[in-house]
């Protein structure tokens, strides 16, 4: 499905803007949109400070601007903000930010003495430099979406999915089953088993400290059934790799996984290569490392989604049908 055309008339202009972090999104974003990216100087001092400028006047406009919190994150992070003040200055009628990766999202709350928030910090930064709107996709935990004073469009990945097994002839398989990698996505797991018609399972896990864990026990039969083990995040990928093994040895026939955003550090790309999961699908919040093996990843493209949800908040159309009424994950 093609977007088209979107009337721009003196009332009211869409101008989309992409931040040096991941412009390849930006620019199939659009090119749905049928529009043109808007031409922005963005370059950094000797000493790695970062500078931005519009080419073109913005005044008057609704501005977006496209930037997903991709490494290096520190960076794309400051310069998200500075193209936000710098639209500001030069009145941008609204400015919508457009993050399909919220960095930091996984520090939602102290969970030892003396931790920072960072979640919470991010939205604090985003806002006083002059968001008026934030779009952004599967947050790690929904309340981060509180965490904001001005209107946040939290997207889904989930019926990208739920597409992608349909189409894969999982929906009411009497041989699958759907699995959460750990206790904090069973809501998700849920979600995607009742769309999909399919039982869920639980693998549960210990973890001893950042990025490590041992898995205990799975909660559920799996035993002679095709596993979709589903996720927000993939980071070093050790938590699915293990819970994969894991399904293996409980006599899980075949292993797949799927998960928004692939931050694939370290050795992700080789872990996942090396283990029991026969197909990674993930989404593209985030660009690939080209450099990496990725013969079991398969990558599904948000830009639709993305597209859709920018024309419908430019023309004042609901954004939640764009997603038949669903755009929440928890």
């Amino acid at each position: 499905m093609h977007n088209g055309h979107i009337a721009q008339n003196a009332e009211k202009r869409l101008m989309l803007f992409s931040g040096t972090g991941y412009p390849e999104l930006a620019q199939r974003i659009a090119d749905r949109l049928d529009l043109d990216l808007g031409a922005v100087e963005l370059t950094e001092f000797a000493n790695g400070e970062m500078y931005a400028r519009y080419e073109e006047s913005v005044r008057g406009s609704d501005v977006f601007i496209v930037q997903s919190l991709c490494q290096p994150v520190n960076k794309n992070l400051m310069e998200l903000l500075i193209m936000i003040d710098a639209a500001k200055r030069a009145s941008a009628q609204t400015i919508i930010v457009v993050i399909p990766w919220y960095a930091y999202s996984r520090q939602d709350r102290k969970t030892k003495p003396r931790e920072p928030i960072t979640a919470r910090l991010i939205a604090n930064m985003i806002e006083t430099a002059g968001a008026d709107r934030v779009m952004t996709m599967d947050l790690h935990v929904g309340q981060i979406e509180g965490f904001f004073s001005v209107p946040v469009n939290h997207l889904t990945a989930m019926h990208t999915f739920v597409d992608y097994f349909s189409d894969r002839g999982f929906r009411n398989a009497r041989d699958s089953v759907v699995v959460a990698p750990d206790t904090g996505e069973v809501k998700v797991a849920k979600r995607l088993a009742d769309h999909l018609g399919l039982p869920w399972a639980i693998v549960n896990k210990m973890r001893r400290g950042p990025g490590e864990s041992e898995v205990t026990h799975v909660i559920g039969d799996v035993a002679g059934k095709r596993a979709i083990m589903i996720d927000d995040i993939v980071d070093g990928g050790g938590t699915l790799c293990g819970a994969a093994e894991r399904l293996e040895e409980e006599g899980a026939t075949e292993v797949y996984a799927a998960a928004t955003h692939a931050i694939f550090s370290g050795k992700a790309y080789r872990r996942i290569d090396a283990s029991p999961i026969r197909e990674m699908v993930v989404t593209d919040t985030l660009p690939m490392k080209p450099d990496e093996p990725q013969e079991k990843i398969q990558v599904l493209g948000i830009a639709p989604i993305l597209a859709s949800t920018i024309k419908n908040v430019f023309t004042d159309d609901s954004v939640s049908e764009v997603f038949m009424g669903e755009n929440q994950l928890f």
